[in-house]
């Protein structure tokens, strides 16, 4: 006997499984995008700022940081557009002959990667506490708290020149500008932690009361893997609209440090830096070192905090 004459010809196999490039194009989130016409406009203006910062050395005239390159006699060229003006000097050059429009690619390059590690160490620390606080509470939730409120009971600005006065003052001389960087990430998100770690709390006090988590606490699942698997994913809503609206007061923080004094070095220009250097030289004619890096960051900050709002606006469940 044929034993494969018996076996049912009429199985259904199961439907493949969509990728997650589909599901994300049939979910609410992607059609929220495409309705929102400024929502697209600022996620094409921030990609354009970022894909020009990254290719700076390709894009740029000139590197800004290799003062070797830096030529005095072409220096206080205007822009362009101004009769004086020169090629390739697109946007002019300041006191000491750098490319202007070098100058903003570079500095927005790193005014981005600052931004963004600050507020990535700042979640990483924010989530990992609220998380442990929200879930075993007691004394852990009070240490972590009061720690918190004493953070936010001192300006953000006065904590983070703190910082960066101890690590100026503690570093050998040519250190310095070379942790200039990691120092103004640090500083700028240690005070930046707090707004995480209390969202988060709040949800994972409510999650770890609920059934499934009960569940998975009475078959001794561990705790790391209950706060990771189950409590997190449910906690990420409002740390992504806040995390993205962060991004953009990062960015404005470390330009403040910068224009300070007490942040990137002249010689390592961000925004901030540029716009400290070119405000000295603002009413004597030299406008354009000052007004083009502000240009810049206004844009940069703009844009994000367009995409803050259409996320936070999308992802609120009572306005779909």
């Amino acid at each position: 006997m044929d034993k494969t004459a018996s076996m049912p010809t009429d199985t259904a196999l199961p439907p493949p499984r969509p990728s997650r490039l589909t599901r994300l194009r049939e979910s609410d989130l992607w059609y929220s995008f495409r309705a929102h016409p400024s929502a697209i406009f600022a996620v094409a203006l921030l990609a354009l700022v970022a894909v020009t910062a990254f290719l700076a050395p390709l894009l740029a005239p000139q590197n800004p940081y290799d003062l070797a390159s830096l030529v005095l006699w072409n220096s206080e060229i205007p822009p362009i557009w101004d009769a004086a003006g020169q090629w390739p000097y697109v946007l002019g050059t300041d006191t000491q002959g750098r490319d202007i429009l070098s100058a903003v690619l570079y500095g927005s390059r790193i005014s981005l990667i600052i931004g963004f590690s600050s507020v990535m160490l700042a979640l990483v620390v924010g989530l990992s506490l609220g998380l442990i606080a929200g879930y075993f509470g007691g004394w852990i939730d009070n240490v972590i708290m009061r720690v918190g409120d004493v953070l936010l009971s001192m300006p953000f600005i006065l904590i983070a020149i703190l910082i960066t006065a101890i690590a100026s003052a503690s570093l050998p001389t040519g250190l310095k500008d070379v942790l200039a960087a990691p120092i103004l990430i640090f500083a700028i998100a240690v005070p930046s932690w707090v707004q995480y770690a209390r969202t988060v709390r709040a949800s994972a006090m409510v999650e770890a009361k609920k059934e499934y988590v009960q569940a998975a606490r009475l078959i001794r699942v561990k705790s790391w893997r209950i706060m990771l698997h189950h409590i997190l994913p449910n906690c990420l809503t409002p740390i992504m609209v806040a995390a993205t609206l962060n991004f953009g007061l990062a960015i404005l923080s470390e330009a403040t440090l910068s224009f300070l004094g007490v942040g990137m070095p002249p010689d390592q220009p961000s925004l901030g830096t540029l716009i400290r250097i070119g405000n000295q030289y603002l009413f004597s004619g030299l406008w354009w070192i000052v007004v083009f890096p502000s240009i810049q960051l206004c844009l940069i900050v703009l844009s994000v905090n367009m995409i803050g709002d259409w996320l936070r606006d999308a992802l609120n469940p009572k306005l779909r």
